[in-house]
């Protein structure tokens, strides 16, 4: 683990601590008051987003959907961005943002630990237009409340060097699980990487379900104590062969540039980056299949510019927006209309990008408890961020 990232891993097991009791979630907040009506702007918005969220032209001219925002609406768009779910609830935990683009691994605990409010739908007409398949999906909609917008949905893919993989790509996760050598003759180890969040115990989890079928898992974000052991079993083994584990998507960039990364697990944002600048990488799903994250627009409980807030997230799901973003991350749009005549999203890109597949994909969430698939007998997340720690330090 990176010297750097030891504070942010300390704080995040505070925030964990708190945003349970017992194991399992916290009582959802009673619903507070959602805003009647939208004012005035207040002249600015803070967001905390995920890396590439939020581009307005300074990365790439294209990619623009924050200057027209501010000029129509006179609220200036500043942006924090973070790399984990867990950041994200820490940084919402600390306070002064009015929005976040929180994946399902962290919205619920936003709406347990009421750092979150109510989302009056009606103050944001485009709503309507949102994919059926997202307008009340669990990890923003909870006591019939509604507590975000959906804004983009993907899954978390496998990036490969197609130098090393040059006959055929990978199938399988073993790539970065298992010790093996590549079809350039050479070992994986030091070569591969893996993603630096507790979360990821459940890619260990969904490998598994295929690799190992007699332990029973029937979702990797529920695991009694026995799958939980053998996950992190194949986690310690992983271990030895990642050379740097990443969060940051810029410094996986540079990594699988400079650094002689050739296999990962990673967004289709890096590897469209990658691809614009040439570099011979490329992206598969497994057939083990891979989890996948859903992100929600969340309006802080305290927001200072609930009024820009607002006009914020209507703005979010405008066609153009949505399918230019999903150009840019290699995600899907949460609203379909976004996937016909989007220039840089192509008519194709929906389908490229998953939008078929939703069923398959295995989204994000924070474990409790209370779990269906095994009795209410699972391991608690609060366990999933000191056990991930202790495999980060080799332990």
């Amino acid at each position: 683990m990176k010297p750097a990232q030891q504070p942010l891993v300390r704080a995040v097991a505070g925030v964990v601590a708190t945003a349970f009791t017992l194991g399992t979630f916290a009582p959802l907040a009673q619903a507070q008051t959602a805003l009647k009506q939208i004012g005035k702007g207040e002249g600015q918005v803070d967001i905390v987003a995920w890396p590439g969220y939020i581009e307005r032209g300074q990365t790439d001219k294209n990619f623009d959907w924050v200057t027209e925002f501010e000029k129509k609406t006179g609220c200036k768009v500043n942006v924090k961005t973070a790399g984990t779910s867990d950041e994200m609830v820490a940084l919402m935990n600390e306070g002064g943002f009015d929005l976040v683009t929180a994946s399902g691994d962290a919205s619920m605990r936003l709406i347990a630990g009421k750092r979150v409010q109510p989302i009056n739908v009606d103050l944001i007409p485009s709503y309507k237009n949102i994919d059926p398949r997202l307008q009340k999906a669990p990890w923003h909609y909870a006591n019939n409340t509604h507590y975000g917008v959906p804004y983009q949905w993907g899954w978390n893919v496998l990036m490969y060097n197609t130098t090393v993989f040059k006959d055929k790509p990978p199938t399988s996760w073993n790539v970065v699980f298992e010790e093996m050598n590549l079809p350039d003759g050479k070992s994986n180890k030091g070569r591969v990487q893996a993603f630096d969040g507790p979360i990821y115990i459940a890619d260990a989890a969904l490998y598994l379900m295929k690799k190992n079928p007699a332990l029973g898992i029937k979702d990797p974000y529920e695991l009694n104590e026995a799958q939980y052991k053998a996950a992190l079993e194949l986690l310690r083994g992983q271990r030895k062969l990642v050379g740097k584990y990443w969060h940051d998507a810029f410094v996986q960039i540079d990594d699988f540039t400079n650094e002689g990364v050739v296999a990962s697990s990673s967004w289709q944002f890096m590897a469209n980056i990658l691809k614009s600048k040439n570099r011979p990488v490329a992206t598969v799903v497994p057939v083990e299949g891979a989890t996948g994250w859903a992100d929600s627009t969340m309006m802080h409980a305290e927001a200072k510019n609930p009024n820009c807030a607002y006009m914020w997230m209507e703005h979010s799901l405008n066609p153009k927006l949505q399918g230019d973003l999903a150009a840019w991350f290699g995600s899907v749009p949460s609203v379909p209309a976004a996937c016909k005549g989007n220039k840089l999203l192509g008519d194709d890109g929906c389908a490229r990008q998953g939008y078929n597949s939703f069923e398959r994909i295995s989204f994000w969430k924070t474990p409790t408890t209370k779990c269906t698939t095994q009795n209410n007998a699972c391991v608690p997340y609060h366990k999933w961020v000191s056990d991930y720690i202790a495999v980060l330090g080799g332990r």
